[in-house]
């Protein structure tokens, strides 16, 4: 009895005083052939997508997986081929694989994006919200995440999404999807608010695209000109492309002509 009480306290001793490290699993090296396949395959599988060729891109990227069962990059792009061709069960099974592989909030606005397609919009709405705690400044989650909002009748919640988007990148596109919504909802003052904000929007990006024109004809200017031309000569080459203006009364003269 003695015996068998002291072996106990010695593997209860051996337990706590001496635990049994796990040995670090060194990944097994592949070899230069198994690589060149690999590559060869990714080749075919992002080549055959771009020409439309769903089947040959589905048997690549399965044969990715054959091998590399664990690659979320390649259930991520199964998922978008599937849901290109609206098996959006599979789309999803493939996203959320991809995720719980790496947590990449990509797989999770595109599970997000096949859930809105199928009417499931709370589950679209988690989703977005999901990937936009993980990667906020992205515009794309939060415009998925309003039209979510939208479909749940949620409309405050999508305005809100949507001033976010507007945030981080503003163009008239947003500005056009919150008018949207206000002339749904009926709220006149806010579409007329909105409708002034497009207007001065659309006037900065004239501004703007007039600016990046002439810029861009001054340099092609520059280049024909030569570097070693005169400053004077580069100048009066580039003041020819600024727009002409009519003098004004303020100019201290009266305009003349229509």
């Amino acid at each position: 009895m003695i015996a068998v009480l002291l072996i106990l306290a010695f593997v209860v001793y051996l337990t706590f005083f001496f635990p049994v490290e796990a040995k670090p699993v060194k990944e097994e090296k592949k070899s230069p052939k198994y690589e060149a396949q690999m590559k060869k395959l990714w080749q075919i599988a992002q080549t055959s997508m771009k020409e439309r060729k769903p089947f040959r891109a589905e048997k690549a990227l399965l044969t990715i997986l054959k091998f590399d069962e664990k690659n979320a990059v390649a259930y991520n792009r199964l998922g978008i081929l599937y849901a290109k061709d609206k098996r959006y069960d599979e789309a999803v099974e493939c996203f959320e694989i991809a995720q719980s592989l790496d947590n990449n909030p990509a797989s999770i606005h595109n599970a997000g994006l096949i859930y809105l397609e199928t009417g499931a919009y709370e589950k679209a709405e988690m989703a977005f919200l999901q990937a936009i705690e993980m990667e906020g400044d992205v515009p794309a989650r939060y415009m998925a995440l309003a039209k979510a909002e939208e479909k749940l009748g949620n409309y405050k919640k999508a305005v809100e999404a949507l001033e976010n988007a507007y945030e981080l990148d503003p163009n008239v596109t947003v500005l056009r999807q919150i008018l949207a919504i206000f002339e749904t909802t009926g709220d006149t003052e806010a579409a007329t608010a909105t409708t002034a904000r497009i207007e001065a929007q659309v006037a900065r990006d004239g501004r703007s695209k007039s600016r990046r024109t002439l810029k861009a004809a001054a340099k092609k200017t520059v280049e024909k000109i030569g570097t070693k031309a005169p400053v004077k000569a580069v100048s009066r080459a580039t003041s020819k492309l600024a727009p002409k203006r009519k003098r004004s009364i303020a100019d201290g003269k009266a305009v003349h002509g229509t």
